[in-house]
């Protein structure tokens, strides 16, 4: 029988969130209000172990993941200023780096994430 590949492993079902890009009054953009749903994705989220800073990480309650999704034009625009929140849990996920094509394929994209035990409002 064969082994089952990608797809099979997006169990969660996560939001991608982020806020609205107002003026800051100096001609920038300054990230204001509340976060708002820009579109839902399939995902696979795999908890990191190992590493010293990651074991640090874990001690002051910030759980850092690994969130895999597949490649295209919504997932690849993600960057470090949005979240994802989990449609089941409401557990709430903050990226902390833009997409990377992993396997060069342009298949699936990985971004780290941290949780830090937050709920969805």
């Amino acid at each position: 029988m064969a082994k089952a590949t990608g797809a099979g492993r997006l169990r969660s079902k996560l939001h991608f969130q982020h806020r609205t890009v107002g003026d800051d009054g100096f001609g920038g953009g300054l990230a204001t209000g509340e976060y708002a749903t820009v579109f839902a994705d399939s995902a696979e989220i795999t908890p990191r172990l190992g590493s010293e800073p990651v074991m640090a990480q874990r001690l002051q309650g910030v759980q850092p993941v690994t969130i895999r999704v597949r490649s295209h034009a919504a997932t690849r625009s993600v960057d470090a200023s949005w979240r994802a929140v989990d449609a089941r849990s409401g557990a709430i996920y903050a990226i902390i780096s833009p997409p990377i094509n992993v396997s060069q394929k342009n298949d699936y994209i990985d971004m780290l994430a941290t949780s830090g035990g937050q709920t969805a409002q």
